[in-house]
């Protein structure tokens, strides 16, 4: 893919470390394309990566997790994204083992993804971890993700509840992870509904995204203290960086313990700029002034018209 200066959609970003005074340890990024010299079509990809282990590893994960899924994806052909995905996710997860065997203070270390990919208006998702991938659309909250924790697992056994899971001591104990032992399988499910089955949540790949929809990719520093029904509200009515700011502070109003990462991508309400359609807009009620102004010209002129031959000189026309 060829790299563009700018992406063809709104992006805003914010990272924050949280409020228990620890290192930074998230790392995103979002790049844009077309995908070829022949071939036009715009190309956007985003990842957030929250790092996992002590010493500094978990900052180190995270940054050989982004910037190696990134360049993979940047060097395919945008022909086959899953399968481009997965592998990118399979050498990350190795390189990530790879460095923690050589360092005995990283030996521990990995790190999650959250993974969006847009060619043209077509969306595909990968995920590994706890990270998530969420869908804004008609004021609706959809999350796309689902995470690899003890408690997701227990609450699809029937074992918890959302709400024991979100208490529950192992809240934060990742079942999936780069950088682990056995390389991890990227999870594909694109969920639109809860009560689809899996098949159903992979074939969601390459969904149409609609004018207006907006994704947001965020490390659970934010859902750890924010549910899903509280962010379209946040969010509501303010532009796109100003929104991303909201959710952080409001992460932080909570006292977020761990770090904050929000990314957010708007796709345009049209494919030209709002200003252009609204100028076009007005030309056409201008002229349509126009004409109505021309039109009650005639009438009057045809009217004068008439009266002149069918009043007879002298006489006084009163409504």
């Amino acid at each position: 893919m060829i790299r563009l200066a700018q992406a063809p959609l709104h992006v805003a970003a914010v990272t924050h470390p949280g409020m228990a005074g620890k290192q930074n340890e998230d790392r995103f990024a979002v790049s844009a394309y077309r995908v070829s010299e022949k071939d036009p079509t715009p190309s956007v990809f985003a990842i957030v990566s929250d790092g996992i282990g002590g010493h500094r590893a978990g900052e180190v994960a995270a940054e050989i997790a982004v910037e190696t899924i990134s360049h993979i994806v940047a060097r395919s052909d945008a022909r086959l994204p899953l399968e481009a995905l997965d592998r990118a996710i399979q050498v990350t997860s190795e390189a990530i083992a790879s460095k923690a065997r050589d360092n005995p203070s990283r030996q521990d270390m990995g790190a999650t993804c959250a993974c969006a990919w847009i060619i043209g208006d077509r969306l595909f998702t990968a995920s590994v971890g706890d990270s998530r991938i969420y869908l804004l659309r008609n004021r609706n909250v959809l999350q796309l993700t689902v995470d690899h924790t003890w408690v997701q697992e227990a609450v699809e056994n029937g074992v918890l509840d959302a709400q024991e899971a979100r208490q529950h001591p192992n809240v934060h104990v990742i079942r999936r992870y780069l950088g682990s032992p056995k390389a991890p399988r990227p999870d594909t499910r694109l969920r639109l509904a809860a009560d689809e089955s899996d098949t159903q949540s992979c074939s969601n790949q390459g969904m149409h995204l609609c004018p207006g929809d907006l994704l947001l990719l965020c490390t659970d520093g934010l859902t750890d203290v924010v549910d899903a029904a509280e962010i379209e509200p946040t969010v509501r009515g303010l532009d796109l960086q100003p929104a991303a700011q909201a959710l952080v502070d409001l992460a932080c109003s909570r006292r977020a313990r761990d770090n904050i990462t929000v990314v957010m991508l708007l796709i345009p309400l049209e494919k030209g700029m709002p200003e252009k359609k609204a100028g076009a807009s007005w030309s056409w009620v201008l002229w349509g002034l126009a004409g109505l102004i021309l039109l009650a010209m005639a009438v009057v002129g045809l009217v004068w018209v008439v009266f002149q031959l069918v009043l007879p000189s002298g006489s006084v026309f009163l409504p």
